[in-house]
């Protein structure tokens, strides 16, 4: 066995690589088949395993190797019209995903890359992308995928903080990222040619693969690895990267297979799509894996539209739905009323998020599909995505009391642990605490930052800065953001960082930053502005001030001025109180 090194969280270790096929140190059969070597099986060590053997690894990378002993040739990845750059990879069966995620294992290798080192993606939807990702994992590296709508300092510290070994964009993402690869001496090293040509310098995503084996490489990997790092605001004026673990994927997936499968005979008939974020969204661990590990397809779109998303339902047979906000389960319903011509049914689970739908609104849906649909309500975060889940018809009574003005997210699942504990740490009933969580569907600490890791595990849980209610039946309700986090299109805006851009404006003296409710934006990033006096700002003057320093999501959509804002005799001001004042502000418009 050769000797080689492996990059940790603290430093670098000295660890045994395989010299056959996928690191199991097995010479090659003829015939594909390894023949065992006593000395690299372990059947007496019964605690402190790590399992690195190729037929009992936990990896990413081989989701679609699986696949292929049980239907090669049917596609299990289909991208819509827009998620794919070239016409080869529109969709892709088992044995085509599984070759090309290796030929880009071996392109990365090749082009000096070792196990652990990072790979940034600046992607949206593509099936490109998705395999660069199942790439990446096989290779034992770790993915980046970045939200191309960061703000340039923002994107450039993470870019700093990551330090990749390559990066590879979306051709129509480049310019607006581009100032900050420059500002970080980082080059692209191939590009998905959707909405473009390659990249100066780079090379397209098709070209990256030729010349490179399918062959599966012969990388170590274990459970425990780290293969993605997903960035989360939080709520100072830089993101934590969130690291994810290859265990950590597949339990995700399994455990929402689960959820997703309802309602069919078999599993593998599952069909689930979605068009909002898969790549740099933690809804990746639910969704398209979900789909895989079940044996069932995956059919992603480029950006959530309700005419696209109603036209794929239809030609696709989607079996299940990631729709997202209440507010777009709305305008799709609208879209499939409008559209009678488009056939719904073989839907038969939507999954919804970020707030409650109405009672109306899922008869609605019921009656257009012409039989129950099961909608199921999920809540997580980036670091926990095992999911509080409630489905309506379980709590018909509940839900039709309630919704959509109080936020039911009912009980943990089964993968999940959690209370509800007060500042002391102590569980509380009858009054909103913060929501705790323990799960092996978790993340593995916060890269490069023990301090934030320690303070958000305190107390052997993991605690989410999420405040919530425990209900007389055990129920658990979302009663707001510790954090401050404004859910605005699916993206976090860290309401702390908008407000510090907010008091660099001269005719600002105090700003404060919340979320209300948006018939298009789920949540719209809404500033309250007191001015200076003798100041007479403008909203359209400080909304272009925030437009220059802040990504498109983080910029407020609308300003309105006030005399005073509402506070603690501690000065902390009471947003709860800000939103009662301007609920309606949107509604007006």
């Amino acid at each position: 066995m050769s000797v080689t090194e492996r990059e940790t969280t603290t430093g670098r270790e000295t660890v045994a690589a395989g010299t056959g096929h996928g690191g199991t140190g097995l010479p090659h059969h003829p015939h594909g088949t390894a023949l065992p070597d006593a000395s690299a099986i372990d059947v007496e060590t019964l605690r402190g395993r790590r399992a690195t053997n190729r037929w009992e690894r936990t990896s990413v990378g081989d989701v679609f190797e699986r696949l292929t002993w049980a239907r090669p040739d049917e596609p299990v990845l289909t991208g819509c019209p827009g998620a794919y750059g070239d016409e080869r990879f529109a969709a892709v069966t088992p044995k085509q995903a599984d070759a090309v995620a290796n030929r880009l294992a071996h392109a990365l290798a090749a082009a000096g890359l070792r196990p652990a080192d990072r790979v940034v993606l600046i992607c949206e939807n593509s099936v490109e992308a998705f395999l660069t990702k199942i790439g990446i994992a096989k290779a034992g590296m770790v993915a980046v995928p970045l939200n191309p709508n960061l703000a340039p300092d923002v994107l450039s510290h993470i870019l700093r903080l990551t330090e990749p070994g390559f990066a590879i964009v979306d051709a129509e993402l480049w310019p607006g990222v581009e100032s900050a690869f420059a500002a970080t001496g980082t080059g692209v090293g191939a590009t998905i040619t959707v909405g473009g040509g390659p990249v100066p310098g780079s090379v397209s995503f098709a070209d990256l693969l030729d010349g490179h084996p399918d062959t599966e490489p012969d990388v170590e990997i274990h459970g425990d690895d780290i293969w993605e790092l997903l960035f989360t605001s939080g709520t100072t004026a830089m993101p934590k990267g969130v690291m994810i673990s290859h265990g950590s994927t597949h339990l995700a997936g399994m455990n929402f297979a689960l959820a997703l499968s309802r309602g069919l005979r078999h599993e593998c008939d599952l069909r689930v799509a979605t068009y909002l974020p898969m790549i740099y969204h933690i809804g990746d661990q639910l969704f398209p894996f979900g789909a895989l590990l079940a044996g069932g397809s995956f059919v992603l779109g480029r950006g959530p539209a309700p005419g696209p998303v109603a036209e794929a339902i239809s030609g696709h047979r989607a079996t299940a739905l990631w729709a997202g906000s209440p507010q777009f389960v709305t305008a799709l319903t609208a879209e499939l009323e409008a559209r009678p011509e488009l056939d719904v049914g073989a839907l038969t689970t939507l999954v919804y998020g970020w707030g409650a739908l109405s009672p109306g609104l899922l008869d609605r849906l019921d009656a257009r599909a012409g039989h129950e649909i099961v909608t199921l309500g999920i809540f997580g975060q980036t670091e926990a995505i095992a999911c509080y889940r409630f489905w309506p018809t379980r709590w018909p009574d509940v839900h039709r009391a309630t919704a959509p003005s109080v936020n039911y997210v009912g009980v943990p699942s089964g993968l999940l642990g959690s209370d509800v504990v007060d500042e002391l740490g102590e569980p509380v009933r009858g009054a909103a605490g913060e929501a705790v969580y323990r799960s092996p569907i978790m993340t593995a600490g916060y890269y490069k930052d023990v301090a934030s890791t320690r303070e958000a595990f305190r107390g052997s849980w993991f605690h989410s800065g999420d405040s919530a209610l425990v209900d007389d039946q055990g129920l658990r309700i979302m009663v707001d953001r510790y954090k401050d986090i404004v859910k605005s299109g699916g993206e976090n805006v860290s309401s702390m960082r908008v407000e510090a851009v907010l008091h660099e404006h001269p005719a600002v003296l105090r700003a404060a930053v919340i979320g209300l409710a948006h018939e298009r934006w789920g949540e719209a990033v809404t500033a309250v502005v007191v001015p200076r006096e003798g100041a007479a700002p403008t909203a359209d003057d400080v909304i272009a001030f925030c437009k220059g320093r802040l990504g498109g999501y983080e910029t407020p959509k609308a300003v309105v001025f006030a005399d005073a804002l509402p506070e603690t005799v501690g000065g902390k001001v009471l947003k709860y109180k800000l939103r009662a004042t301007y609920a309606d502000l949107y509604r007006r418009a």
